[in-house]
């Protein structure tokens, strides 16, 4: 069945089965809202769409999404989502429900990368590198007036070669190497676990 269906609803019924686990892995979750302009499984598909299409930039996603699937995404509505703190949280909480599906297609599809190292089934064994990108065009300078790489530290499951995103070290405001940043990060994931 899943044959059939085109890669746009591929993406929409991926989208809206990760949403709703999120929504029932939170009690009340701050991120729920409901916008009237472009709803979130529409802005989680659309960014989907945005990182597999081979297209420059935003604006020219934009285009390209009007003229091959004859949807227009207004310029104001679509970039003011992508800056959205509401919708930040929103997708992290879907790619941790996200990941987990993926996790459990793949085991049960008999991928396990490390299964010839039977003393590390009860462990993840990840392996994790900061990746740099050219800043977007619109990115504000910083206070120096410079504008710099922005970045981010994925890592990947080797159990069964998933890559997620771990933390970002910078939108490209400001100057940081990775490995405080990472630093920081695992240390208040510690301290999240030992609550």
């Amino acid at each position: 069945m899943i044959n059939n269906l085109s890669l746009n609803d591929l993406l929409l019924t991926h989208c809206n089965e990760s949403m709703e686990k999120a929504l029932a892995a939170e009690r009340h979750p701050v991120w729920q809202r409901s916008c009237p302009e472009m709803n979130d499984i529409d802005f989680i598909r659309l960014g989907l769409m945005r990182c597999i299409s081979a297209v420059d930039s935003g604006r020219h996603f934009i285009q390209t999404t009007e003229e091959l699937h004859g949807e227009l995404l207004p310029h104001s509505t679509y970039f003011k989502a992508l800056k959205s703190s509401r919708r930040t949280s929103m997708l992290e909480a879907i790619e941790r429900q996200s990941y987990k599906t993926h996790c459990k297609y793949l085991a049960s599809s008999g991928i396990d990368y490390l299964k010839s190292f039977p003393e590390l089934d009860e462990y993840t064994v990840e392996a994790a590198d900061g990746h740099f990108i050219d800043h977007a065009c619109h990115t504000p300078k910083g206070n120096n007036g410079k504008v710099y790489a922005a970045g981010f530290i994925y890592a990947m499951n080797l159990r069964n070669g998933l890559l997620r995103p771990v933390c970002c070290i910078t939108n490209g405001t400001k100057r940081h190497h990775e490995l405080p940043i990472l630093r920081n990060h695992i240390e208040h994931e510690n301290v999240s676990v030992a609550r």
